[in-house]
């Protein structure tokens, strides 16, 4: 009996992680597609039939990307240059992807050499998918391929309005419904892959949902509600999974920043002129002792000279100390850093109440003589502000989410699970400036915020006050609901990044302070 092994190789969420280092310190890392091409190499000399695949938010994260883009660099975007060279299959786009907006994906489009899907992201007046074909067929020896890609319809809760203006995102199970049944009836494929830029609202276990059911994640409900399905692939949750099947479906996440690499393993026999897949297999292959291929990262090597040395231009000082010693605890009592980061909101945006948040665990904060690597290591994605006018209720019902990220048991203070599972979002708790406020953490969720004043008054629930946070946050990005309901007010279309080194050009020594005007209790 003939018998075929295909190879499927999975990336996802490099968030332009190319270098296997932090750009904060420049310490090796196991991670980047530098050591990721490496494993590809070796799995195409051990495998006759190999297709390799990236499942989205390739092109946003690290500042090789950002000074790429925001130095107008005409040379070939570095991702697509690296993807192009490791001959990538197929790519199926990511939330992340639209962070720069659309002329920056557009000519990224152009530039790859494999097609860009998601059959959900459709053109706003032709409704079809917005980058053509949203599947295509791959032939392996006589064996019928389809990969058809998927993204998170959750994005227009997430991005600047303007990027995603022209484009309407369809419900991500639906749209995969319509095509997958499509393609299994038509094309008539021997195996269907499905690269879905999304993940899993319920346990891979018992099916018991673990994040609330609001559509951004429906890896479990593709599996379970969809005939024809052979393979998952998913992302944007961050999480390592693998050796996993749902309703006959294998499943795998390889993480992000390309710690790890998805492969996904199918046997095929041949039955009366026909391939039927016999045997499906999933693993995570590690970057534990890999050297990353030299060949790669030479192709982005001047790209990412020029970056260092961007990275390096000081820009400022700071009296006092705004370094983080421990995320949590700068969560937890007012931190300088954060107290800095409100004020050059402020500034910016000529109002006098901002929220922001500690966004990534290994932020370090800045040191007395500053320099852009520390403004990118800290401020790590590429948000612009808004300004908004909220009712006091709109406030309070925000101030409540943010404190449902603590929860004090056993006399312990700790991060509510909400916030680390399935995936971290620390990104998601917010801090104050220019109100007064106590989150009383015995109290139950819902009924924390027992103080809220603003000049020295209680804050009127019916009353209308103008804040100034990230337009992330400002369209409800992190379940924050509340703020479709805020008015907005103007955008200032600037990246924080640059408005923070604005703001170092215009006071070259900035004082570390803190005005302690809000407060965490719990019972010590």
């Amino acid at each position: 009996m003939l018998k075929k092994e295909i190879v499927i190789l999975q990336t996802s969420d490099l968030h332009g992680t190319i270098f296997p280092y932090h750009y904060a310190d420049l310490k090796e890392r196991n991670w980047g597609l530098g050591k990721i091409a490496t494993l590809i190499e070796q799995e195409r000399r051990q495998h006759e039939h190999v297709l390799l695949i990236d499942n989205g938010d390739a092109s946003q994260g690290t500042p090789l990307m950002y000074h790429h883009v925001k130095q107008k660099n005409r040379k070939k975007h570095p991702m697509i240059q690296t993807m192009n060279a490791l001959r990538y299959d197929a790519f199926s786009l990511g939330n992340h992807e639209f962070n720069y907006g659309m002329d920056v994906l557009n000519e990224m489009h152009e530039e790859a050499n494999f097609p860009f899907l998601s059959c959900n992201i459709v053109d706003k007046q032709t409704k079809q998918p917005y980058f053509g074909k949203p599947y295509v067929i791959k032939m392996v020896d006589d064996i019928k391929i389809c990969i058809i890609g998927a993204t998170t319809h959750f994005i227009p809760n997430w991005e600047d309005p303007e990027h995603i203006k022209d484009l309407a995102f369809i419900n991500a199970k639906k749209a995969l419904e319509k095509w997958v049944d499509d393609i299994y009836h038509n094309e008539k494929p021997d195996c269907i892959i499905v690269s879905y830029h999304g993940g899993f609202e319920a346990s891979l276990d018992d099916f018991e949902p673990e994040e609330e059911l609001n559509g951004e994640n429906q890896g479990i409900e593709i599996c379970r509600s969809i005939f024809g399905i052979d393979v998952l692939l998913t992302g944007h949750q961050h999480r390592k999974i693998a050796g996993k099947m749902v309703n006959g479906v294998i499943v795998v996440q390889p993480g992000s920043k390309g710690e790890q690499l998805g492969k996904v393993t199918l046997e095929f026999t041949k039955h009366e002129n026909q391939w039927v897949i016999t045997n499906k297999q999933s693993k995570l292959l590690s970057l534990e002792r890999v050297e990353p291929s030299k060949e790669i990262l030479s192709l982005v090597q001047e790209d990412e000279n020029k970056t260092q040395k961007w990275l390096d231009t000081p820009i400022g000082k700071v009296k006092g100390s705004m370094e983080i010693k421990h995320a949590f605890s700068a969560r937890l009592k007012e931190h300088p850093f954060i107290e800095f980061i409100n004020r050059v909101q402020m500034e910016a945006s000529n109002v006098d109440i901002s929220c922001t948040a500690l966004f990534d665990n290994e932020a370090k904060g800045l040191s007395n003589n500053v320099t852009m690597r520390e403004i990118v290591s800290n401020y790590i994605y590429p948000n612009s502000l808004k300004v908004v006018s909220m009712t006091g209720s709109i406030m309070k019902a925000a101030l409540e989410r943010s404190a449902s990220y603590f929860t004090y048991e056993n006399g312990e203070v700790r991060v509510s699970n909400e916030f680390l599972y399935p995936k971290p979002q620390h990104y998601n708790y917010d801090m104050w400036e220019g109100i007064g406020y106590t989150i009383d953490l015995t109290k139950p969720i819902g009924y924390r915020i027992t103080e809220l004043s603003y000049k020295g008054k209680p804050v009127q629930m019916d009353e209308c006050y103008s804040v100034v946070l990230n337009n992330y946050r400002a369209v409800g990005g992190g379940s924050y609901f509340m703020y479709h309901y805020a008015t907005p007010i103007r955008d200032i279309p600037i990246d924080m990044t640059e408005l923070i080194a604005n703001y170092f050009a215009k006071y070259p020594v900035v004082t570390a302070t803190t005005n302690q005007n809000w407060k965490v209790i719990y019972p010590s």
